[in-house]
């Protein structure tokens, strides 16, 4: 398939677009310069982040051009798109620091070295900071009207709300609307990406451009990675599913997308993945039949999207750690008991509360129950497990002949929630 716009709409990445299907699969026959804005208002990317970035991968791919905008000017206002409260305000020095984080990032998932369509990295504040607010206000402006811009379905849910909406973050439109005119002008930028919240921006952008030039330019959107209950992908129990391994590791994130519901699974394929169409298609047809095995295809979306944020290091690392830490493993080399040290929850408690105790009054001193009772209940029925063996006894002893590198143990509530204890004398 040779058009990107056929590419992306068989893949369901295409929400919104500023020109009619037809027109835009004839205007991407040719190659193009286009752009992603992110704004940097944390310090890493998380997984839904991750949509985004993959989508301007699928761009650059096809030989189109990106231009990725870190907004270092729009992260110190604030996008108010999808947000029920006014976000807080961070200081130039967040900002700076989390721009400098998100560049890095970056660099793992776009080629900047192609000479033909190598990705440009842009800052919104090298040309926001060397503007006066009269010069905003007279040449920006004055090409926005007011009733379109309170037609915004987020300006008018705010505006409606005990809160409302501050002058500050009603003006984030402007500046986004500028940014469009500014990379078409200096950069040849014919197309902005976002997401479907990012409509009523983007167009505000085209509109500016049009005002000010009298040329056309596009807009195009991807929906937002969400659950099929409605709710947005890429929190857990930790927070949010970041990408920079040393918040979220690359164990937790290969778990996390392990658990991922059969009814989400074949989505996020198509919009984070890189496989085949017809592959996916391929394991949707075999989830339906009969004899297929629970969790195959979560654990090749966990592979893919593990290898790609990750690499091939990570992927081995958090592969070798779900063996180890899935009940009835006996692999508890060293090694392996390292990296789940660094990988996956741990705890520390003192040797005297371990030795020598019942095995469920151990189990109620971690964070995977509540209380004894509920320790003794998940024993008895069958869930509880220590160093990867079932417990059927709630009265089973801890001995030093248990611990593993003579200082921890493993312990698991049924095969997703693990705990490392490790112990100490002091």
């Amino acid at each position: 398939m040779s058009n990107i716009i056929e590419y992306l709409q068989e893949r369901g990445l295409i929400d919104q677009h500023t020109a009619s299907y037809e027109a835009m699969r004839e205007f991407f026959q040719q190659k193009r310069k286009f752009y992603l804005g992110i704004d940097p208002t944390a310090s890493a990317m998380h997984l839904g982040n991750l949509v985004a970035v993959v989508f301007a991968m699928h761009f650059q791919r096809f030989g189109h051009q990106p231009v990725i905008l870190v907004g270092g000017a729009t992260g110190l206002i604030g996008d108010p798109s999808g947000k029920d409260t006014e976000r807080l305000l961070l200081t130039e020095e967040v900002v700076e620091s989390n721009v400098a984080s998100i560049k890095k990032a970056l660099g793992s998932f776009l080629n900047f070295e192609d000479k033909e369509n190598g990705a440009l990295l842009v800052n919104n504040y090298d040309w926001f900071s060397k503007m006066n607010v009269v010069s905003f206000l007279r040449d920006v402006g004055k090409q926005f009207r007011m009733g379109t811009m309170l037609g915004k379905e987020s300006v008018r849910k705010r505006i409606q709300s005990e809160d409302g909406m501050s002058f500050t973050e009603f003006s984030y439109q402007l500046l986004q609307g500028y940014d469009f005119y500014y990379l078409y002008h200096n950069e040849g930028v014919v197309l902005q990406i976002g997401g479907s919240d990012q409509y009523g921006n983007i167009c505000a952008g085209i509109d500016f451009v049009r005002r000010v030039t009298g040329e056309s330019v596009y807009g195009l959107t991807f929906p937002l990675l969400t659950r099929s209950d409605g709710k947005k992908f890429g929190k857990s129990e930790k927070g949010a599913v970041f990408l920079d391994p040393t918040l979220f590791s690359p164990y937790e994130f290969y778990q996390y997308l392990y658990r991922v519901a059969d009814a989400d699974v074949i989505k996020m394929m198509k919009m984070l993945t890189f496989m085949p169409i017809e592959e996916i298609s391929s394991i949707e047809k075999k989830m339906q039949e009969e004899g297929y095995i629970p969790n195959t295809a979560q654990e090749r979306l966990a592979r893919e999207l593990t290898l790609l944020v990750h690499k091939e290091e990570g992927l081995l690392k958090a592969e070798k750690s779900s063996r180890v830490m899935m009940p009835g493993s006996d692999s508890f080399d060293e090694e392996a008991l390292l990296d789940i040290a660094e990988n996956v929850p741990h705890q520390e408690l003192m040797t005297s509360e371990v030795i020598g105790a019942k095995f469920f009054e151990v189990l109620a001193k971690t964070s995977l129950v509540t209380s004894k009772g509920e320790a003794r209940r998940l024993i008895s029925g069958g869930g509880a497990y220590l160093n990867g063996k079932k417990v059927v006894e709630a009265e089973l002893l801890i001995t030093k002949e248990d611990l593993l590198k003579g200082e921890l143990l493993i312990v698991s509530k049924g095969k997703k929630n693990c705990i490392v204890l490790h112990l100490s004398s002091c």
